[in-house]
């Protein structure tokens, strides 16, 4: 029976995240997938915040994605998916941070927002999040086709998600990558040819729809509400 348990919806990025790093770690686990328009009376019980995604594991209950993918790096050790080197986790861990607090703000905020110089505003912001990530990030850190040279990390995991569900922003809100973006491309041609990519994806069209009613302001979810507040 596999130890670990995932609570997830396959619509949510953030669940993908983990049920990316339990594939590329080769962890045998029990998917329960939550509907998170519906959720069960006992959800709470297992996810505080209400959101997945979360695990079960040996006793411990471990929730928000990050902590998640850092907490299964730990236990099960191979392959490692950050660097073994302090300054180099350090930086890894600066850029997963930078996606939490930046780059997924711009991507749903841009999304949710319905006035059009708002729009703008944060088309803008997201396009300067997607150029620091080309000449700051993939640029100066990599010689190879992930974040870490020609290793897959937790970075690249990280931000697979939001590219995957790029159609959905580019259909409702215009926002193609900008074409000066090219180690983003290369990266985001090497990484869609991951297995476990390809077990977890979804196709354009159905996240267009799952993303219809962000765009029109009228998401219920947990995360469009608390982007709403700020």
């Amino acid at each position: 029976m596999p130890s670990v348990q995932i609570f997830s919806a396959n619509g949510c990025p953030y669940a993908q995240r983990t049920r990316l790093t339990l594939l590329e770690k080769g962890i045998p686990f029990e998917l329960i997938e939550i509907d998170l328009q519906n959720k069960p009376d006992w959800f709470l019980e297992v996810s505080p915040y209400g959101k997945v995604p979360v695990i079960q594991h040996e006793g411990n209950r471990v929730w928000e994605s990050a902590v998640v993918n850092e907490y299964l790096n730990e236990v099960f050790p191979e392959p490692p998916l950050l660097p073994t080197d302090p300054g180099q986790r350090a930086i890894a861990r600066i850029w997963i941070d930078f996606a939490n607090t930046k780059f997924t703000t711009a991507f749903y905020k841009l999304l949710l927002s319905q006035d059009a110089d708002k729009q703008q505003e944060w088309a803008a912001e997201l396009r300067k999040h997607l150029l620091f990530l080309e000449t700051e990030g993939l640029q100066k850190l990599s010689d190879g086709p992930f974040w870490f040279g020609d290793t897959l990390s937790l970075v690249d995991l990280t931000y697979y998600p939001w590219f995957e569900r790029w159609s959905a922003l580019e259909h409702y809100r215009g926002l193609a990558l900008p074409e000066e973006c090219d180690r983003l491309r290369q990266w985001w041609a090497a990484i869609q040819a991951r297995p476990s990519i390809q077990e977890t994806i979804s196709p354009a069209a159905y996240h267009i729809e799952q993303y219809a009613k962000y765009a029109n302001n009228t998401a219920s979810g947990t995360t469009a509400q608390e982007l709403r507040k700020y």
